[in-house]
């Protein structure tokens, strides 16, 4: 299965602390681009959306599970006894599940997040403020049950050009090694 080229340089940059064979979580994951790039490093991947056809590809793909869920419409949270070594978050935002994910965390699991923000709406879509999150707002939903490693929040001129807020932290009281 190859990966596609349209990694988000975020996730790609902290990869590596994902070990080998862990399981990942990619919450609205849309075409399934972060969990090709997981599947293909070894780990287990769920893949979470309310729309899973365009990973409909992977469905049978050895460590690979699909879900199709909708979290925005009310149902059952679906990982109220799931643990992973790894949550990943790209271009949604749900402030309501925000909350949940530091509990979906292992010890030494790391949450990683990117989406857009607020200075957005001047650019293109998404517009809706319910959609863009608040200057700091990953830092202070995180800092309190994470150990923030690295966090971003500014114009990203792309392509495609975008405002966005990026977080990447983990569930450990310890420093963790760092790569540039």
């Amino acid at each position: 299965m190859a990966c596609r080229n349209d990694i988000s340089p975020w996730v790609a940059r902290y990869a590596h602390l994902v070990g080998a064979g862990d399981r990942v979580l990619d919450l609205a994951a849309g075409s399934g681009r972060h969990t090709r790039f997981f599947a293909d490093r070894g780990l287990n991947v769920l893949a979470v959306d309310a729309d899973i056809g365009g990973m409909m590809d992977l469905a049978g793909h050895p460590g690979v599970e699909l879900i199709q869920t909708d979290l925005e419409d009310g149902s059952p949270w679906p990982f109220a006894d799931e643990h992973f070594a790894a949550v990943v978050v790209c271009n949604y935002l749900h402030r309501p599940t925000l909350p949940r994910l530091s509990g979906l965390l292992t010890d030494r699991a790391v949450l990683i997040y990117e989406t857009f923000a607020v200075g957005q709406e001047e650019i293109g879509r998404p517009r809706n403020p319910d959609f863009l999150l608040r200057p700091n707002e990953l830092i202070v939903t995180f800092a309190d049950a994470l150990t923030v490693i690295g966090y971003e929040h500014g114009l990203d001129p792309g392509p495609p050009r975008a405002v966005r807020q990026r977080l990447c932290a983990v569930k450990t009281p310890t420093p963790v090694a760092l790569r540039g």
